[in-house]
């Protein structure tokens, strides 16, 4: 096939923002990475909600007495790593077809936008150097190549992974200002002390946005902003009960599925 006959590359789909409840988001990001289109989403969380990476079987105990309470939401990520209060931070989630194989050129070159964009506002961040431990629950408790760090250490992004078909979905939590007490009563210890942010969330929404659409490999042939359709509503609204982690009974948790491969930097290596 020559070049007139070549199928054009896919641009970058852009997905309003949003803040919605946790189940409909993970529906959500699994319907994009199942389009195996380019796409880019942010959003924030309707309720606090504690999000479990693919891989962790248990949870912390007192974690269903924190939602019996009604003080956090429960549900499961389709991407692996461990778990994140989704409370005054903001999510991202990159779909990104045909990436490279390499875990850590595939985290580097997902990140470097994230990279531009804090330097830009005078607040470097580097890729963590921890080795990952299977002890924390928290994935803000270690800081592996797959997060983004201040120089002083304190973890700013986590982020994980899960790869379907060569395609790779990419999870990321940025903390802006996550709230001390709530954090404590979940993990049992205070959030990071970071850098104070020198913008507010709108604007860093906008800074992001800009730095994906120069940066993000998989913006090369430009970008678009492109709401959910009404079918694709329809499809989420039969998926998104699966994400949703029951209160009451066993602290061992199923997966909502089996097809896929959920990877993290101390995970499975990704294959096409």
């Amino acid at each position: 096939m020559d070049d007139s006959q070549a199928s054009p590359t896919p641009i970058l789909r852009l997905l309003p923002s949003s803040c919605l409840g946790g189940a409909t988001h993970m529906a959500i990001d699994t319907l994009l990475l199942e389009q195996r289109a380019p796409a880019l989403r942010l959003y924030s969380w309707q309720r606090p909600t504690l999000s479990l990476g693919f891989h962790q079987r248990c949870i912390e105990p007192h974690w269903h007495g924190l939602a019996a309470a009604g003080m956090v939401d429960l549900v499961r990520r389709p991407s692996g790593g461990r778990a994140v209060l989704h409370a005054g931070e903001l999510t991202y989630a990159l779909v990104w077809p045909d990436p490279p194989l390499s875990r850590l050129q595939a985290y580097s070159r997902a990140c470097a936008w994230l990279v531009d964009c804090f330097a830009t506002l005078g607040l470097p961040l580097q890729a963590g150097r921890q080795a990952a431990s299977p002890q924390p629950s928290s994935c803000f408790a270690t800081s592996t190549a797959a997060d983004l760090v201040h120089a002083c250490g304190a973890k700013r992004i986590g982020s994980a992974q899960l790869w379907s078909r060569g395609c790779l979905l990419q999870h990321g939590s940025i903390l802006l200002d996550p709230p001390a007490d709530l954090w404590q009563l979940v993990f049992g210890s205070p959030p990071p002390r970071l850098p104070a942010m020198p913008v507010d969330r709108a604007e860093l929404e906008l800074r992001v946005i800009r730095s994906a659409q120069a940066e993000l490999p998989a913006a090369a042939a430009g970008s678009r902003i492109s709401p959910l359709s009404g079918e694709e509503w329809e499809r989420i609204a039969v998926t998104e009960g699966r994400y949703r982690l029951a209160v009451e009974g066993s602290s061992s948790l199923a997966s909502p599925e089996a097809t896929m491969e959920r990877t993290t930097w101390d995970r499975a290596r990704p294959r096409g």
